[in-house]
């Protein structure tokens, strides 16, 4: 994903002067290209991120289109302040990068994770929040940001995510894109891992379940036509997340649950626990507990069977 984001934004750059990258003194490997080419546009603030937002907001407020890099929570968490302050309070045309959303850092421990950025930045007033899930949409999405207005967060993975899309999809701001048809029970995953969804809900079909999968590849503003649209029509819907099961998809989604009339729909809520991992390893490690595709396959399955037969009367909300 990263390596789509760089590449996409030296072609806007190329035809746009207005297009600055700040980087907090990390991304070799990625962002030299940026860097060579326009190295009057390119700064290297340091590990300062909070400087780092404050040197993006002035720019923003004097005609640019700035872009801010760095890993996991350094470029969100550890400047909120001036995110909130002089980012979004302005509405500046700032575009935080962070690359290796959730655990893709998990050798690195609990200070490199990202699993508490969507909740907190989506509660942001001005702020987009996007989280593609391959490097069609990371491109799209660093397009789309460019050319909207104001704040946003565009949520990278790190670990060479595979293409999901044979051809471009039709990308926009705030809209999901289906993925695999179904009604009874849907899918709606967000990020990295929306290709473990739709390994999980390609091997269900297989065994005679259907379910629809969806890419929400924007938190905030979130698709609420559409899933209102589901939530009246569907048995069951499973929200996926590599984040907190707080805060991120699963709790945007439920908060439009209570405001359609009538519910007969469940919600499952699939994401990380409300604690601090307290092993390190790998991401695919840290994640076989919750979000590997056959923990998926499970989780869904036996969220299936449960609603079977049962009343809906109201929502029900699992984790």
């Amino acid at each position: 994903m990263r390596t789509a984001f760089i590449r996409s934004l030296i072609e806007l750059a190329r035809s746009d002067q207005r297009i600055f990258l700040l980087v907090g003194d990390l991304g070799y490997g990625v962002v030299e290209p940026f860097a060579q080419e326009f190295s009057e546009r390119f700064v290297n603030v340091g590990v300062a991120e909070q400087n780092l937002t404050g040197i993006a907001a002035g720019l923003a407020l004097s005609g640019k289109i700035v872009f801010t890099y760095s890993i996991a929570n350094f470029p969100t968490l550890r400047c909120l302040e001036q995110i909130r302050n002089d980012v979004c309070y302005h509405n500046a045309d700032v575009k935080i990068v962070a690359v290796g959303g959730g655990v893709a850092y998990g050798a690195l421990g609990v200070t490199h994770h990202g699993t508490e950025d969507i909740a907190i930045l989506r509660a942001l007033p001005n702020m987009k929040v996007l989280c593609p899930a391959d490097p069609v949409e990371a491109e799209l999405a660093t397009r789309a940001i460019a050319a909207a207005p104001g704040p946003a967060y565009l949520r990278l993975g790190k670990s060479g995510e595979p293409r999901i899309y044979r051809t471009l999809p039709v990308f926009e701001i705030g809209k999901a894109i289906e993925i695999l048809p179904g009604k009874e029970v849907v899918v709606l995953a967000t990020g990295s891992v929306v290709r473990n969804a739709i390994e999980a809900c390609q091997n269900l079909a297989e065994n005679g379940i259907e379910v629809g999968t969806y890419s929400v590849h924007t938190i905030k503003p979130l698709d609420q036509e559409l899933i209102a649209r589901l939530a009246s029509q569907a048995r069951m819907i499973v929200t996926v997340e590599e984040h907190s099961r707080l805060g991120g998809l699963g709790s945007a989604v439920a908060e439009i649950f209570t405001e359609v009339p009538n519910l007969r729909c469940q919600l499952k809520r699939i994401g990380l626990p409300d604690s601090f991992f307290q092993a390190a390893g790998s991401q695919e490690f840290l994640l076989s507990r919750y979000l590997s595709a056959a923990a998926l396959e499970e989780s869904i399955m036996e969220s299936c069977s449960l609603g079977k037969g049962t009343s809906l009367g109201a929502s029900a909300i699992g984790s």
